[in-house]
């Protein structure tokens, strides 16, 4: 199953794109062994729209356009479920199970996801409720990707 993140937003050079690089990297030579691809990342452009609504609405429009046709999506919104990092790797492991042939993760704008896109989401997941800068949240994902294969590989990287 290939493993894609779809983000608004580009990444700066600078530490937090180093570290999203290192752990893509880990968890794509980690999940290779356990049939997962990737994972690879596709940027969409911001909107330069003015009100919130509007480019919620450019941005969603080019987030779903991105999409693969078939395919799991789990997009994060501080409305979704909170998920341990052993119930990620679990729903990752039962999609390639069912023969799921992508799963993407949706990282938003600065304004958040629009309702289609939170409708075209499988699950919406919550790293917390607190706000998080754009640039952190992709470490984070990175991260809980990568965590989410060594769980699968049952590595001792992750610890209870």
């Amino acid at each position: 199953m290939r493993l894609l993140v779809l983000a608004v937003g580009r990444l700066k050079a600078g530490p937090e794109r180093e570290l999203c690089a290192r752990y893509f990297d880990r968890a794509g030579k980690s999940g290779r062994a356990l049939g997962l691809s990737g994972p690879d990342v596709s940027e969409i452009a911001e909107s330069a729209a003015r009100r919130a609504e509007d480019r919620m609405a450019e941005e969603g429009a080019a987030l779903i356009a991105t999409l693969p046709d078939a395919g799991a999506v789990m997009a994060l919104d501080p409305r979704g479920v909170e998920m341990s990092s052993e119930q990620i790797a679990a729903d990752i492991a039962a999609l390639r199970d069912r023969g799921s042939r992508t799963l993407s993760f949706i990282i938003g704008g600065a304004d958040g996801l629009s309702e289609p896109v939170r409708a075209r989401a499988d699950r919406l997941i919550a790293f917390g409720r607190a706000t998080f800068p754009h640039q952190l949240v992709r470490v984070m994902m990175a991260e809980q990707i990568y965590r989410a294969t060594t769980i699968l590989a049952g590595h001792p990287y992750h610890k209870a």
